[in-house]
């Protein structure tokens, strides 16, 4: 099947959070005394882009979720800043996290595009009508994917991948 089919498929964009929608940085910041991962505030950074982007695809009628093995509040906000209807946390298995969700949304796996960057990621890659890796993503998820962004996670992929759908599409 070739990448513009696969495309005119997708109803739902799925994406990874640490290495997609971020760089995969985590920074931590010292709160008070001793240095302990729960005395922290922790840090991510989001591209705009990205974020216009997932404004762009709800408007056009498509539905999203964000899949991440972490859990983080500032996941939650930004979810909420983009119009991200579902957000699954701590998840240690991908693929049954997700088609947990797409068996209450009915949505096919044909129908659904995963971005992703790192090993976690290549059993739902495996799966998907669309498997799209970062560029900066590992070997394996390389590998896995129909696409490969030239963009770097968290440097708007995610932008760039919703805009090569949409445009498939016609609705961009």
């Amino acid at each position: 099947m070739t990448l513009a089919n696969r495309c005119r498929r997708i109803g739902m964009l799925c994406v990874d959070v640490d290495g997609v929608l971020s760089p995969g940085d985590i920074v931590y910041a010292q709160a008070s005394g001793m240095f302990q991962r729960s005395d922290c505030g922790e840090e991510k950074a989001f591209h705009v882009r990205d974020g216009s982007g997932f404004k762009r695809w709800h408007n056009a009628g498509k539905h999203s979720a964000i899949v991440t093995g972490r859990q983080s509040a500032m996941v939650s906000v930004r979810a909420r800043e983009t119009g991200i209807a579902h957000v699954l946390q701590g998840c240690r298995d991908k693929v049954e996290s997700l088609e947990g969700l797409l068996a209450d949304l009915k949505v096919e796996l044909s129908e659904v595009c995963f971005v992703g960057d790192d090993v976690i990621d290549v059993g739902v890659m495996e799966r998907v009508g669309l498997a799209v890796a970062v560029a900066d993503a590992c070997v394996e998820a390389r590998q896995s994917a129909h696409y490969i962004t030239r963009q770097p996670g968290g440097r708007g992929a995610v932008r760039e991948v919703i805009e090569l759908i949409l445009r498939c599409q016609g609705t961009w």
